[in-house]
């Protein structure tokens, strides 16, 4: 199988850790340390990582004919963001890749994600939702929230946790901008905090054995 590091971008990463009580992003070489493929699925196989994932492909736009559930209209998966959401849950459940928690925007299309994705009920929370506009900056409080919570590894299952590139950028600025339905992939550093094992676009799970 292709080499995991091949298909990341070769560039800086980010590593959580904690220093009196406050998590401080510090960069990393990203090829230095990222899983390869095989190596990725069996890690997520076991548990133990947070998995920060932009919402799957939607247009700028809110949609003539929005579906009946999204009320009032908002941003929503076009057929693209459909189609990449469902293969992308079918491969977790075919690799048996456990998911435990999830939390996710508020945002109609984060919710949609998840829903298409088949995943456990997610909760909503507003530190993961948009800034005051849309693709506008978030609000530091949201950004340490972000930071703080891919510190916070479960036992025997991965949590995931669906946001918006704004928010990713902000928590973890030395990592480019994530495409929609891309995932940074969480992992303990050995030192009681977290860095980034690997990057997934949503197009490369199902080629994952």
């Amino acid at each position: 199988m292709t080499d995991f590091v091949s298909f990341a971008r070769a560039i800086p990463r980010v590593v959580n850790v904690t220093l009196a009580g406050i998590v401080f992003a510090v960069a990393v070489p990203l090829s230095a340390q990222t899983l390869t493929a095989p190596a990725l699925v069996k890690a997520l196989q076991v548990g133990g990582h947070v998995i920060v994932m932009r919402h799957a492909s939607s247009p700028s736009e809110i949609p003539a004919t929005p579906n009946q559930d999204n009320v009032p209209p908002e941003r929503q998966l076009d057929e693209q963001g459909r189609k990449t959401t469902a293969a992308m849950g079918e491969a977790l459940r075919r690799l048996k890749i456990p998911i435990g928690e999830v939390a996710t925007s508020p945002t109609y299309r984060a919710r949609e994600t998840v829903r298409r994705l088949g995943l456990p009920t997610s909760r909503s929370v507003p530190e993961l939702g948009e800034g005051t506009g849309s693709m506008q900056a978030v609000s530091p409080a949201q950004t340490e929230w972000l930071r703080k919570r891919v510190t916070e590894l479960p036992v025997g299952t991965n949590t995931v946790v669906v946001t918006h590139v704004p928010n990713i950028s902000a928590a973890f600025p030395d990592a480019p901008a994530v495409a929609q339905g891309e995932a940074l992939v969480f992992g303990t550093d050995g030192k009681g905090g977290a860095r980034v094992i690997g990057r997934i676009t949503i197009e490369q799970w199902p080629s994952f054995r």
